[in-house]
């Protein structure tokens, strides 16, 4: 840690060779060291474990069953063996799928009696040519449980505030103690309980459940006051319930985060240093990395079996969303007949670098590459061209109700946007092209000592300088960029990211729900930039712990702009990344 701040204060000192001294200070700021094993975000098995008070929950629930004692068979009055009962309970889930919980009922047990017991009321009666009893005995239970979220364990965690599994089921099994009441003999006995639950939630939130039950509780066989009956080994109740539970805050976990240790720098005051001719050449390149609305690129993975799907590849030479309709029959048929084809089955499609993949006539290629905005048109004559030009139709993003005209991440391509509009890319100002960078250094302002390049140059010099990137870049750039990266050492490279304040979410606590998934859109960009970086060939000879990701303090730009298509918004969903080299 003390050779990195110290090679930083000396890199920032001498920027571009220069012999003068000047003083440095590093503002504070939370540094991750990314190369760790990073604990996957999109894995729905693994989630962060929550503190002791979150993940509780209250229930309540009535219902009714049936008594199954020793003195009920050969009696055929079935109907007097039903009883109403009454639970509640207090619980608190571990994990997404494992909790526990302790319910206390209260119910009454009522049937026949083959003998005069401390249950047995009434005068007798004869069945079958033997002698019954009515017996009833009134009862409460307390017991302690544990409960598996079968719908969970299967399927996954959902997430945070998703609209999938909504309808879970949940399997529980405990032990508890029973006493009777009201009896001229009062007794406890151990109780077995089984339960099978049905829960109906209301709300993404899920913070209520409608629940039905079916669940019965088995007790030791002298429960009706005859030890050792003949036909039933336990005593049981068998019954139905339905009822409510309300999950307490904090009520969902959380993905794991790829950062695991933080370092901190905390206003670290640099001496003046003094430079000798004999140093080498230090420079600081800087660039920014622009994505679309909802995308990091994080969770961002292909259907298909050993079809890669390379978000940085997408930003470069990508065209529409990468997904194309299944059946092109079907489509033919509702395009000619004008039917929607929002039913139709889509998958994915890999990406491509750029050269390597055929130019489409009419076809913009690359988000922010050039002028040319990256969503293409729905209408029968721009979706037959295209397919007679690469023989399948471009297809948007499904995702319940939305149509995304541009790749997003998976987790967030349910939220919702204010228009239609947003979920088009309509416009583009070149941001990613070598183009547009006088409108990203008047809105960027990038350091005084850095040289500014942009994501085209720089993908041309570490991947191809073929395609649409040839067109997007400068030649004498991306010739420096080389010379650079074939002469010289590359010390260090820092990324940062910025997401908007935009966010639709309405619901309870929207402003830190929106916070918070902004913050995780931020971080995810530059993680996405910097792990490109890493695995690239030109890069090779940097040590893992050479790249960083600042996890800034607060990432998110405040935004009052309906649009995401506007230039304030776009310029604000970027990484910026600065890279420290040296030639000697």
């Amino acid at each position: 840690m003390r050779k990195f701040v110290w090679s930083m204060l000396v890199l920032l000192s001498v920027g571009w060779g220069s012999a003068s001294a000047q003083e440095i200070v590093s503002s504070d700021t939370t540094v991750c060291e990314v190369n760790q094993t990073p604990q996957p975000t999109d894995d729905h098995y693994r989630v962060v474990t929550n503190r002791f008070w979150d993940n509780w929950f209250i229930m309540g629930a009535v219902g009714g069953h049936m008594f199954a004692g020793d003195g009920c068979q050969g009696v055929s009055k079935m109907g007097e063996h039903y009883s109403p009962d009454f639970y509640m309970g207090l619980g608190k889930w571990f994990t997404p799928g494992i909790g526990a919980r302790v319910q206390f009922g209260v119910g009454r047990s009522q049937g026949h009696s083959d003998f005069e017991s401390v249950f047995a009321y009434g005068e007798p009666f004869i069945e079958n040519g033997k002698e019954y009893w009515r017996a009833k005995t009134d009862w409460w239970d307390i017991s302690a449980q544990a409960m598996f979220n079968l719908s969970r364990l299967i399927y996954g965690y959902e997430g945070k505030n998703s609209e999938r599994l909504k309808n879970q089921f949940i399997f529980t099994v405990g032990i508890g103690g029973v006493h009777h009441f009201n009896t001229p003999a009062r007794r406890n006995e151990w109780s077995g309980h089984f339960e099978l639950q049905y829960s109906r939630f209301f709300s993404k939130k899920k913070d209520w459940s409608l629940d039905f039950k079916l669940h019965s509780i088995l007790y030791q066989t002298n429960f009706d006051g005859k030890i050792g009956g003949q036909y039933t080994p336990w005593d049981a109740n068998h019954g139905v319930a339905v009822g409510f539970t309300y999950y307490f805050k904090k009520r969902h976990w959380d993905r794991c985060l790829p950062c695991e240790n933080p370092v901190y720098i905390n206003n670290v005051i640099a001496a003046p240093a003094t430079i000798v001719n004999e140093c080498p050449e230090y420079g600081v390149l800087e660039f920014y990395v622009f994505f679309p609305n909802n995308y990091s690129g994080r969770n961002d993975a292909p259907t298909m079996v050993d079809a890669p799907v390379n978000a940085i590849d997408y930003l470069a030479s990508g065209i529409f969303t990468q997904t194309k309709f299944d059946n092109t029959d079907a489509v033919a048929q509702r395009l000619a007949s004008g039917a929607s084809l929002s039913g139709l089955k889509t998958s994915d499609i890999p990406t491509q670098k750029a050269g390597e993949a055929p130019e489409i006539a009419g076809v913009t290629r690359g988000y922010e590459m050039s002028l040319s905005p990256i969503s293409l048109s729905m209408d029968a004559e721009s979706m037959n061209r295209f397919k007679e030009q690469t023989g399948y139709y471009y297809a948007p993003m499904y995702c319940q109700g939305n149509i995304w005209h541009y790749r997003v991440d998976t987790e967030t391509a349910m939220q919702k946007l204010i228009s239609e509009d947003n979920y088009k890319e309509g416009q583009s100002f070149g941001l990613n092209a070598h183009s547009g960078l006088g409108i990203v250094e008047q809105n960027m302002r990038p350091g005084a000592d850095s040289k500014l390049v942009s994501f085209a140059d720089i993908y041309a010099a570490v991947e191809n300088n073929k395609g649409n990137v040839a067109l997007a870049s400068d030649s004498a750039t991306v010739g420096r960029l080389n010379e650079i990266f074939e002469k010289g050492r590359l010390l260090y490279v820092v990324a940062e990211g910025l997401a908007t304040s935009q966010d639709n979410y309405i619901g309870e606590n929207a402003e830190e729900i929106g916070l918070e998934r902004n913050k995780k859109l931020a971080y995810n960009r530059a993680f996405t930039v910097v792990n490109w970086l890493k695995t690239n060939p030109k890069f090779k000879n940097m040590p893992g712990n050479a790249f960083l990701v600042n996890a800034l303090v607060n990432p998110v730009v405040e935004l009052n702009d309906e649009s995401v298509q506007g230039l304030n918004a776009k310029v604000k969903r970027s990484v910026k990344v600065r890279i420290f080299y040296a030639i000697d």
